[in-house]
């Protein structure tokens, strides 16, 4: 292929998901009040570990890799219980528990299909509306110019963001395609030039940022472990493993190349060892981005090439602090405008896991009013279970591990265990014919 032209594919891949790579360290990182140096690290060291772990996945070898043109970014699903983590227990504790989810996935990939009955959609949908409506407190805050700012709900900063979410609606509205796949990107950038010109937009932070860096080995300190945590973060691997079968088998069938265990085994551990070096170089959990596939389906264009490529873009881009220092200047009204689109998606994407639920079942409307009641309760009251044991505590203390603590377990009782042993059938058909 043309070079030129396989540079461009790179980088159509490359700004496809460039708004979720920065959105995810610049929500982190504020709402943990890390200084304008701290951020533009963790931007930089995130796009620099979006590529590393792309080329990862996209290598195949006899341990690792799917092979496949995947590209792989920072998790949503993170964004909460990494926010969560860092209030409670401190940054040290979230690393500790991405390292260990890391190890964790590694270890369970050879299995991880056998594992699956416990993870059917009405669990990976419960948790992930969860976490999509845990978040969206976060977008309006930033909507009204931030938690603490001084102009906080300041109608400047009302009209800026919603400004922005109208820009991105309109752009879906009337365009499709490559357009429609950078609409949030587009959005933020917008919102940013009208903010310069009404003077909302520091560059300092981009003035003292250096040209080139290399990523540090436990640049915010040692990580710590706590328990709570660090199961936190493994149910967030494990949901993020099951989205991306999706994509494996939506890509293995764009690319006509039938997925072996073993496939689907070594994209597992692709997975778990980027989460791991992510803990390491303290970024983020990673897992593979849907929107790139769409982009491989609008272009034709199938090659695992195109993805080196824009794998090694992301690589070059997060040695770079200059630009991972131009992403933080953009205020907090516009990630809010944008924030409402991305997490509102996320939450569509909960609610399109549970359409493949069979709703007819009443136990499993049970399942997921329990899971995304107990999940929201415990969010909007932490303290409910204030007075447990600490050994307790680990299952209740944070809302997204207590709704998918009871999804599963209550997953288990009515459609995991055999009938008998509940003493009735799990199937309405077998039902009526018992009571005829």
């Amino acid at each position: 292929m043309n070079p030129m032209k396989l540079l461009s594919l790179g980088l159509q891949h490359v700004l496809a998901m460039y708004a979720g790579a920065i959105i995810v360290p610049l929500i982190v990182g504020g709402a943990l009040k890390l200084t304008p140096q701290q951020l533009t690290y963790l931007v930089a060291v995130d796009l620099l570990m979006c590529g590393i772990a792309t080329l990862f996945q996209v290598w195949r070898n006899r341990f690792f890799g799917i092979g496949l043109p995947v590209m792989l970014g920072c998790t949503f699903t993170a964004v909460g219980p990494m926010i969560a983590i860092g209030q409670r227990y401190g940054l040290s504790a979230i690393y500790g528990a991405i390292i260990v989810s890391g190890i964790f996935v590694v270890i369970i990939a050879k299995y991880f299909s056998k594992l699956r009955v416990f993870f059917p959609p009405i669990v990976t949908g419960s948790v992930v509306t969860v976490i999509g409506l845990t978040l969206i407190p976060a977008a309006m805050n930033n909507m009204a110019g931030g938690q603490g700012a001084k102009d906080f709900g300041n109608i400047d900063n009302i009209a800026l963001s919603f400004g922005v979410l109208l820009f991105i609606i309109v752009l879906y509205r009337f365009f499709s395609g490559f357009i429609r796949s950078i609409a949030i990107l587009l959005g933020m950038v917008a919102g940013t030039i009208v903010a310069a010109w009404m003077g909302k937009v520091d560059m300092s932070a981009v003035k003292e940022a250096s040209w080139v860096h290399l990523p540090h080995l436990f640049y915010f300190g040692m990580p710590t472990f706590n328990m709570t945590a660090i199961l936190t973060m493994a149910l967030v691997a494990t949901v993020s493993l099951i989205e991306s079968t999706g994509v494996y088998f939506a890509l293995s069938d764009i690319c006509k190349r039938p997925l072996t265990d073993k496939d689907l085994a070594n994209g597992y551990r692709a997975e778990g060892l980027a989460i791991f070096l992510g803990g390491l170089f303290q970024a983020f959990p990673y897992t593979t981005y849907s929107q790139n596939v769409g982009l491989v389906q609008l272009s034709g264009v199938k090659t695992r090439q195109v993805i080196y490529v824009a794998g090694t873009l992301l690589v070059v881009l997060g040695l770079i602090p200059k630009i991972a220092a131009m992403t933080t200047i953009i205020p907090a009204p516009v990630l809010g405008g944008a924030m409402v689109a991305m997490f509102g998606m996320v939450i569509a994407y909960g609610i399109k896991m549970l359409s493949q639920v069979e709703f007819a079942s009443q136990e499993n409307l049970l399942i997921i009013a329990c899971s995304v009641g107990m999940g929201l309760g415990v969010t909007a009251v932490p303290n409910l279970f204030a007075d447990l044991p600490s050994s307790i505590r680990i299952l209740t203390d944070n809302g997204i591990v207590a709704g998918s603590m009871t999804a599963i377990i209550l997953n288990i009782v009515f459609n995991v265990l055999p009938a008998k042993k509940r003493g009735q059938s799990s199937s309405p058909a077998l039902r009526e014919q018992q009571v005829s």
